[in-house]
Order: C-alpha cells, then structure tokens, then sequence
C-alpha cells in the first residue's frame, strides 16, 4: 500500500529541517515514542539502525529504522521495520521561501500475518495516522 501525504509549515526550510534533523526533538512530536536506542552505523548517515519503541494504547512495538537516504534539505528517506511490516518513507522538504511544503511518501508491505490483517484495515486509519504524525510535528515546530 503506497499513499502520499503533505503539510504546509508556516517555517522557513531551514528551521524545519533544524528541528526535524534531531533525535532530541523525536519525543516532542512522535506520540508514544518512548526511547530510541542506535544501533549501528554512523548515526544519522545511511545505512545507521536505530531501535524505536512505542506505547500504542496498551500495545508496545519495537521498530528499527534504517536510514536510506540523507539529502537534506531536500530528503530524508528510511526503512522503518517492525514485526510483520516493512515501510519505507522518503521526506522531501520544498523551499517555499517563509513556509516549507513537507511531503511524505510511504510505502508499508506486510508479511506473515500482517498481510493477512492488513486486508481488514482499511487504507485510510494508515494514511490518518501519517497526517496526524505530521500534524504533531508542525505543531511543534511552529511553537519551538
């Protein structure tokens, strides 16, 4: 399943990307992020893993991202994998001169059981989850 999602932030590109390029701003914005732990590479750079794990209501889940691609200002792409998915996101970030136009392009292939239960969710509760995700950066952003 592959959708694409974007958000305007009333922010110069520069300040964005500021403020999305650090690990310490992860918990301000990613809901239920409880701790990121690196695992190897150079952090940052592609091909760095990192452990990212979640409270999802009473649910917790263990993900490691991988990063792909590090072009910033212009993109930052990553391999989030968790049990039964495997999702690649590309951030790109366009200069709007005082506002920054951030488009997400996600990718999600389920195996095992997850494609099974993944016939039974509905695209839409992935693409509300990304906007939301969004939405909280935004709202970070503009009030950091």
């Amino acid at each position: 399943m592959r959708y694409e999602t974007e958000v305007i932030i009333n922010l110069p590109r520069e300040r964005v990307i500021e403020l999305f390029d650090s690990f310490e701003n992860l918990e301000k914005w990613q809901e239920g992020l409880l701790s990121h732990e690196h695992i190897s590479g150079e952090p940052g750079q592609p091909g760095a893993k990192t452990k990212l794990l979640y409270q999802m209501g009473s649910r917790r889940t263990e993900m490691v991202e991988t990063i792909i691609t590090r072009n910033l200002p212009d993109e930052f792409s990553g391999a989030y994998d968790a049990k039964g998915v495997h999702n690649i996101v590309r951030n790109y970030f366009h200069d709007e001169g005082e506002t920054t136009r951030w488009v997400l392009d996600s990718d999600f292939q389920f195996h095992g059981y997850m494609r099974i239960l993944s016939l039974f969710m509905p695209g839409s509760m992935f693409k509300k989850q990304t906007r939301k995700t969004m939405e909280d950066f935004k709202k970070f952003a503009e009030s950091a």
